[in-house]
């Protein structure tokens, strides 16, 4: 996924040298190539990242594209009420780069994870969330927020951990993207790095798979209609369990209750800091995000 950003990023500068990648002092390798073949077009604002917004909605405004690029703790979070109100009040068409997400700098602790990024932002008009499983989804993602003229956001987790679409091309749309079918009363919708689990569970127990590159603004009237032949919808994602996926999900159907009752079993990072410093691993095992956690916690609850 880190190759085809950085491949992006240097193929859409050559093609518009209006676009412009800024950094907050990080991601030195995968900027490599774009800094080596055209160096004005890579800013390091430095630990500056509250002022790098700034920057990039007045380019907005002048009419370049500007692509900002941080630590998902920091872009979003660090910056929210810049992004609220130098980007997002006007809809300027600024894509924001959160990579990291979720627990991959788990030895950093607290203060570089981040499970709070999509809860924060999809409650603030006029953007779009993005999370890719991915090389495949990553390519359509980036692909989808350079032809928009508002806000997006791309969170970019641990990003080898699986390729699910074998490079096939996709047309991202605001609705899931089925992964496999099988004639089960339960589903599973996954984002970002939770694909894999659940693409474990999707095989071992022959239960539909859907994954969730596009997490906001979603087509409702679509997604429910994906889901509504389903008696349990489980979400996983490496995400807070409050306001992320699983939220989105449980609000689409809670809002239809004219329908019959769809359950929601949301999994999700505990809503806790994580309590000790360690691994990818032993982060993700803490918060309960393991296949072997989670299967044991779908046995229990009699769903597998």
């Amino acid at each position: 996924m880190r190759e085809v950003l950085s491949k992006f990023l240097t193929e859409k500068v050559n093609l518009d040298d209006s676009v412009y990648v800024f950094s907050g002092d990080h991601g030195y390798a995968l900027f490599d190539d774009l800094r080596y073949k055209f160096p004005y077009n890579f800013i390091n604002v430095g630990v500056s990242e509250q002022a790098m917004v700034g920057y990039a909605a007045g380019m907005a405004k002048e009419g370049m594209r500007p692509i900002v690029y941080g630590l998902s703790a920091f872009i979003p979070i660090r910056v929210l009420e810049f992004i609220k109100m130098d980007v997002c009040y006007e809809s300027l068409p600024v894509i924001f780069l959160g990579d990291g997400a979720g627990l991959v700098y788990a030895t950093l602790g607290p203060s570089h994870q981040c499970s709070e990024d999509i809860s924060s932002l999809r409650s603030v008009p006029n953007i779009t969330i993005l999370s890719p499983a991915d090389n495949s989804e990553m390519s359509a993602c980036l692909e989808y927020a350079y032809s928009q003229e508002s806000p997006v956001y791309i969170r970019i987790g641990k990003a080898d951990k699986i390729q699910i679409h074998s490079n096939a091309k996709i047309s991202l749309k605001p609705e899931l993207i089925p992964i496999n079918t099988h004639p089960s009363s339960i589903c599973i919708v996954a984002t970002g790095s939770m694909l894999d689990v659940g693409s474990e569970l999707s095989n071992k127990y022959k239960l539909s798979l859907f994954s969730a590159p596009f997490i906001h603004p979603l087509n409702i009237e679509r997604v429910f209609d994906q889901i509504k032949s389903f008696d349990t919808v489980v979400t996983l994602e490496e995400h807070s369990s409050v306001g992320g996926l699983g939220s989105i999900i449980a609000e689409i159907v809670s809002d239809r209750p004219e329908l019959k009752k769809i359950r929601v079993q949301r999994i999700g990072i505990s809503n806790r800091f994580t309590k000790y410093c360690g691994s990818y691993e032993y982060a993700i095992q803490e918060h309960g995000l393991d296949y072997e956690t989670i299967e044991k916690h779908l046995i229990n609850l009699k769903l597998i």
